[in-house]
């Protein structure tokens, strides 16, 4: 499959929030409007930080049992991960999907030390349902969405990677393409990608018309009703 995402649509993408480029999903991918999107609460590390736009890279952690590898099918397993990441194409943004339950974020795989290998191998944030920590100490740049914050890495270790992953109720493949901020993250299909700056911009004309008499002196029904009216007609 070809990479749609050019610098240039990378950097638009990266000038919507999240909520919106769901909105334009709704334009440009009907169908999309209920999927592929978290529905579960997360905590984000930097919600001033731009939205990440990449590529997925997938994985499962455990923590709160010690992985039943040797150390050095673990150290193998671990490498393996850490190829996916640094892979093309970039940029990556890692989705990691938390095995332990009813304790998802028991252990932390991320904090000051996992960012910074991540970030020189090419990713840019990660989305997870387990635990970040070291919230001061975080490379700088990257973005980290999670579960929970907590102190401990307990006994983290990587499960598997390169498969299908749910996290907080967004299903993700390896190299499908994600946008993510403080709200939480959403797949974008990669045939409409190119289509949602343009969805947003459509979007946002339409909305100016009704913010613009709701924040009015004299605001009222009859004028709220002819915004509704005249949004219609931008095209």
């Amino acid at each position: 499959m070809s990479n749609p995402l050019t610098p240039g649509l990378i950097e638009a993408l990266r000038a919507i929030d999240t909520p919106t480029v769901c909105n334009a999903l709704e334009i440009v991918a009907p169908e999309r409007r209920a999927v592929g999107f978290t529905t579960e609460p997360l905590v984000c590390a930097r919600p001033k930080l731009a939205p990440i736009v990449g590529h997925a890279r997938t994985a499962t952690i455990r923590a709160k049992q010690p992985s039943e590898l040797d150390a050095g099918a673990m150290k193998e397993l671990r490498l393996g991960y850490y190829e996916s990441v640094a892979a093309d194409p970039a940029p990556a943004i890692t989705v990691i999907q938390d095995l332990d339950r009813p304790e998802a974020g028991y252990g932390a795989f991320w904090g000051e030390v996992n960012t910074a290998v991540h970030m020189g191998l090419g990713c840019i944030g990660c989305v997870t349902d387990g635990s970040i920590r070291d919230l001061d100490d975080l490379a700088p740049g990257f973005q980290l969405i999670g579960g929970r914050i907590g102190p401990s890495h307990a006994h983290v270790h990587v499960t598997g990677f390169g498969a299908q992953v749910n996290v907080a109720g967004m299903m993700v493949k390896p190299g499908d393409i994600l946008h993510a901020d403080q709200h939480g993250a959403v797949v974008i299909p990669h045939d409409v990608v190119a289509d949602v700056p343009a969805a947003a911009d459509l979007l946002s004309r339409r909305e100016a018309v009704v913010l613009e008499v709701a924040r009015a002196p004299g605001f009222n029904m009859d004028v709220l009703r002819k915004a509704w009216a005249d949004q219609a007609d931008i095209h």
